[in-house]
């Protein structure tokens, strides 16, 4: 069956499906939001403390989660919204060599537990992106960072998995459409950086 068998133009409402999405999320962002905002003010002042002793925030997940780990981590170093000095941050996702030599040596399920290996140290903040919550090379990178003395968030979904019990901290959004589950951990890394920047004493981003 072609895509023109499966789709009908006629029947389809373009409007209704785009108002049902914007009334989905905003009720999964509402259901999020409500209790995760003390959750959110220790995880930056956890993230404050290690930038102040010299610490680090490393990101890691795969497809949209990858997007959103490199993403945070250039809003630490370059800036949110106003300028100040870079704050130190690494993407675990972003340097295709040691992805593809990790992954072809020794597995997929290694290819952020070895970095975290070679690049983490005590005191760092290690966030791991997973919708699932079950993303194995997202929990070796867990395991190696614990084993280290480095501090672990998940950022999960659906009932949080495997990745919600292993860490320090959880921040589960409890739905199964994948999209909105990334819609509401990349508004709370963005939320987590302008709490950062405050706490830290740079200006308060405007809001306009």
């Amino acid at each position: 069956m072609n895509l023109a068998q499966q789709v009908s133009p006629e029947s389809y409402n373009a409007q209704s499906h785009i108002a049902a999405m914007a009334a989905e999320h905003q009720r999964v962002v509402e259901g999020f939001f409500s209790q995760v905002g003390p959750s959110l003010e220790s995880l930056a002042d956890l993230v404050c403390e290690s930038l102040r002793q010299g610490g680090k925030v490393i990101l890691c997940g795969n497809g949209g989660s990858a997007a959103d780990a490199q993403h945070i981590a250039a809003e630490f170093v370059g800036r949110f919204v106003k300028d100040r000095p870079a704050l130190a941050s690494i993407a675990l996702t972003t340097d295709t060599s040691i992805l593809t030599a990790v992954g072809n040596d020794y597995g997929y399920d290694e290819v952020f537990s070895r970095q975290v290996a070679g690049v983490g140290r005590k005191g760092d903040v290690l966030i791991g992106i997973t919708t699932s919550g079950n993303s194995a090379n997202v929990l070796k990178a867990f395991e190696v960072a614990q084993s280290m003395g480095i501090h672990t968030v998940a950022l999960a979904g659906r009932d949080g998995g495997k990745a919600a019990p292993m860490a320090e901290q959880a921040f589960v959004v409890g739905s199964k459409i994948t999209a909105h589950i990334q819609e509401c951990h990349i508004m709370l890394l963005h939320m987590l950086c302008a709490v950062i920047e405050a706490k830290m004493g740079f200006d308060t981003p405007n809001q306009q």
